[in-house]
């Protein structure tokens, strides 16, 4: 169920916030972080990259390698808004508590949380 939503936050963010462009605010941040002449494309391609992230969560492989890589992603994307461009965060500097609660439940799904037993019938 945490796999299922820590990929539903990483599709939500990549494909319908940046690359179809539902939340405008995202090409506006990457337009001050970087510029505007490559700005859509570029927060197409951050939306894209996030996408396919989702899907390689979905895809339970080497869940705890891309743990770590989410959680840097996460950490530095945060670090870098909150020092930068604070002003253009739906929560302002408090967007970083939602970031660190993110990269906790993250760590908790790979790192601690035990996988279910797969039950196997016999018959007797």
């Amino acid at each position: 169920m945490l796999k299922l939503f820590i990929a539903f936050v990483w599709l939500i963010n990549g494909l319908f916030c940046k690359v179809i462009n539902l939340v405008p605010r995202h090409s506006e941040i990457v337009a001050q972080l970087l510029g505007d002449e490559y700005a859509r494309l570029l927060t197409i391609l951050i939306g894209l990259g996030e996408t396919i992230l989702a899907l390689w969560i979905l895809s339970g492989r080497w869940a705890k390698p891309t743990a770590i890589l989410q959680i840097v992603l996460v950490i530095s994307m945060n670090t870098i808004e909150y020092l930068m461009v604070p002003d253009m965060l739906l929560w302002g500097r408090f967007n970083s508590i939602f970031a660190l609660l993110l990269a906790i439940l993250i760590y908790y799904h790979a790192f601690i949380q035990k996988p279910r037993e797969t039950v196997t019938h016999t018959n007797a």
